[in-house]
């Protein structure tokens, strides 16, 4: 019976999601060792499916109310284990090998984090944060998986965490005078950071590890060594050869000839700008759209507010991570490791957006009846 309300537009924008990453996919590998990924794609979609449905027709509130500070214990337990026990790939530690596949608790923990900040902030029942009962305490434990998955290092993931508590608190009535010290406590911060990056790099250099110190180099500059700044040039390079409709299906040449690294994982919109162009482009952002517009409009529909905290969390992640991950294939934010939301070929990645979707569907449902 409650299948009958699922969010038909939703479910329409997850099939179109789940053809052009499968298709994509496929364009990415075809003729190198990863050939057959879009087949694992295709089966991750469908089985992550009984999960969203399964989700989506249990009441949030349960999860929310009862089990938000057991699932924030877990994630915690889970990225502790990583820093000790983890899987290292490409000089970052970030995976637990479960021999099937690769599982990244940072994922997880995203989803997780939302749910807890939603029982928090529903506790002030719409009124006014105020910054050491509830605004402090929230960005501590926001705090803890944001500096542990900095470590690993994972800079880009970190970020959504910032995101997330960002949206959330926006939502969850903060003081405008709270707003206005933040925002000057962050642009400080950034002003202080871009200080000491120009006029005293040698201490900059210290305190940033090296690649991250490469990827801003490479950001404010790429074309000063091209060697180093090889992805994010050919990146932009594919994109604009692109132009209007695209180079064709299979038919990318910055694609097929490899010169774009993990361009069926991170950088899979490259493929999709230089073998679809701005059309196809165009398709996909119209999708995410149309999708975080649905989003909203279930949250605002909802009577009961930590469902529409979560509804928030979640489009302050999948807003991030759409932004991030364009923005920095086409020069217009630094290069970090984050995957787009329901294309990127990525189990974990995955099952955290189709976890978070089963949320909202969830609350679509019952967000206005009594639990």
């Amino acid at each position: 019976m409650k299948l009958k309300n699922l969010d038909v537009l939703i479910l329409f924008i997850l099939a179109c999601f789940l053809v052009i990453s499968t298709f994509v996919i496929y364009s990415a590998t075809y003729g190198t060792k990863y050939q057959g990924l879009h087949i694992n794609n295709a089966v991750m979609f469908l089985v992550l499916l009984i999960p969203m449905l399964f989700i989506a027709c249990m009441d949030y509130r349960i999860i929310v109310r009862h089990l938000s500070w057991i699932l924030y214990g877990i994630s915690i337990l889970l990225l502790v284990y990583v820093m000790f026990k983890g899987m290292t790939i490409n000089g970052s530690r970030r995976w637990i090998n479960l021999g099937i596949m690769q599982f990244q608790p940072s994922e997880l923990a995203k989803v997780f984090v939302i749910l807890l900040v939603a029982k928090l902030l529903e506790k002030r029942n719409g009124d006014t944060l105020h910054l050491f009962k509830d605004i402090l305490p929230i960005g501590l434990l926001i705090a803890v998986p944001f500096f542990i998955v900095l470590t690993q290092p994972d800079l880009g993931t970190s970020i959504v965490f910032v995101c997330i508590f960002l949206g959330m608190l926006w939502i969850g009535n903060v003081r405008i005078t709270h707003s206005i010290i933040g925002l000057a406590g962050l642009a400080s911060m950034i002003a202080g950071i871009t200080a000491l990056y120009f006029y005293n790099f040698s201490l900059f250099s210290k305190i940033v590890k090296p690649h991250q110190l490469h990827r801003i180099q490479t950001f404010l500059n790429p074309a000063t060594d091209p060697n180093q700044s090889w992805h994010v040039l050919n990146s932009i390079k594919a994109v604009g050869t692109g132009q209007f409709l695209g180079e064709g299906f299979k038919h990318g040449k910055f694609v097929q000839a490899g010169f774009i690294p993990y361009d069926y994982a991170d950088s899979i919109f490259v493929v999709i700008g230089e073998e679809f162009g701005f059309a196809g482009s165009t398709v996909l952002i119209l999708l995410y759209f149309i999708l975080i517009y649905q989003l909203i409009k279930i949250a605002m529909d909802c009577d009961d507010l930590s469902g529409t905290y979560v509804v928030i969390g979640v489009i302050s992640m999948f807003t991030l991570q759409i932004f991030e991950n364009i923005a920095m294939h086409t020069g217009l934010m630094p290069l970090t490791g984050i995957a787009l939301p329901f294309i990127s070929y990525g189990g974990s990645s995955l099952m955290t957006n189709m976890i978070s979707i089963g949320l909202v569907l969830s609350i679509k449902i019952h967000g206005k009846k009594p639990l």
